[in-house]
């Protein structure tokens, strides 16, 4: 039985989150070009500014541009308790940016010729039920599978299950929402699902295939499976925000044993940058797999739906191709966004779920402007 270390979620405490910034000693700006002077300003002022306003504790920010971290910085506190700063190797819960890693491992599993992406799912994981239309794998990674998402306070899961495969139990019986490939609908579960897909077509669990044929070749040396009975050096405490006046409250304990590849990996953001920048590097796969990944699916009525395989496609104000996904988890928030063409990676994790990260695409565009 796995000892589970419970995180109470007892009084409000309060602290002087912006303060925090003043006792981290980390280096933070690696030789950024004057060009990008303005854009670290705008971006500091802005984290520092939210993070007093919402009571966020914690956040880290890394940019990457052609291959080289321009700014990379910890702020607030990764244990409030402990009075322990942010650094950039703070792990923080990545939430549904796991998605984009499995999207890409599957990817390289169908550049192998291990993956048939059309074919029905009990090719590769042979116990998930039959319904009454099949899946494939592509519907899954597009969110297009009819599995349904979280109902209730399953996203508070504090179960332990042995394996991912017993983690089906949570919703392989119940009916499928609608005829795969008609309609988008975003599931966690799905990509639980894929998660398995990945292991049955790879020949090896899931953690390990990710481990050898991702976070490794990427160099994400930082990155982990968030085990809760195992200790992970420079894991960030977990919060909540209980009020608009900035009640912070220990987030409730949970269990990710169940959904590795949808949502339960820790990072850090240079971590996440140089994921970004493998892909662009064609590390990780080759650049016909890579355009597989981020090209949008289509609903079966020829409708793009602005997802690719596990990955958000689309174009900002300027008409610019950006890539990303956004994670929420309990007790943080995550957001990984790369302007292929401009060879620009951004990504923002935070260690509360009362978050800001949705400013990401703005703090891109700030940097895009020199």
């Amino acid at each position: 039985m796995v000892r589970r270390l419970v995180i109470a979620a007892a009084g409000i405490v309060s602290f002087p989150i912006a303060a925090a910034a003043a006792q981290n000693p980390q280096p933070a700006v690696v030789g950024q070009p004057t060009t990008y002077v303005e854009a670290i300003a705008r971006t500091r002022r802005l984290i520092r500014d939210t993070m007093a306003s919402l009571g966020a504790p914690g956040a880290s920010m890394t940019v990457m541009k052609n291959g080289r971290v321009i700014w990379s910085e910890g702020f607030g506190y990764a244990d409030l308790e402990q009075q322990v700063p942010v650094t950039t190797l703070t792990r923080f819960r990545i939430g549904s940016v796991s998605k984009s890693m499995t999207g890409v491992a599957v990817g390289l599993l169908v550049q192998e010729g291990k993956l048939d992406l059309d074919a029905p799912i009990q090719r590769y994981v042979p116990s998930f039920p039959t319904k009454r239309w099949p899946i494939t794998a592509r519907q899954l990674a597009g969110h297009l599978s009819g599995i349904r998402h979280y109902r209730g306070d399953e996203f508070l899961n504090m179960r332990h299950y042995g394996s991912m495969l017993a983690g089906l139990a949570i919703f392989q019986n119940d009916t499928l929402l609608f005829e795969p490939g008609t309609t988008v609908s975003y599931s966690s579960y799905g990509f639980n699902l894929l998660g398995l897909v990945v292991a049955g077509a790879a020949g090896e669990p899931y953690l390990a295939y990710m481990q050898e044929h991702v976070f490794d070749p990427a160099g994400m040396s930082h990155t982990v499976a968030e085990h809760p009975d195992s200790l992970i050096p420079f894991r960030a405490h977990f919060y909540t925000v209980r009020d608009s006046g900035g009640g912070i409250v220990n987030a409730p304990y949970v269990d990710a044993s169940h959904k590795w590849a949808s949502g339960g990996i820790l990072s850090t953001t240079e971590d996440l940058a140089r994921f970004g920048q493998a892909m662009l590097d064609d590390i990780l796969v080759s650049p016909e797999t890579r355009r597989l990944i981020w090209a949008p699916v289509t609903t079966t009525d020829g409708k793009a739906t602005g997802y690719g395989l596990g990955w958000g496609t689309s174009r900002d104000d300027a008409g610019r191709l950006r890539v990303s996904h956004g994670g929420g988890s309990v007790g943080g928030t995550a957001y990984l966004i790369v302007y292929p063409e401009q060879r620009l990676i951004v990504a923002l994790l935070v260690n509360s779920d009362h978050s800001f990260v949705g400013a990401t695409p703005q703090i891109a565009r700030w940097f895009l402007e020199p």
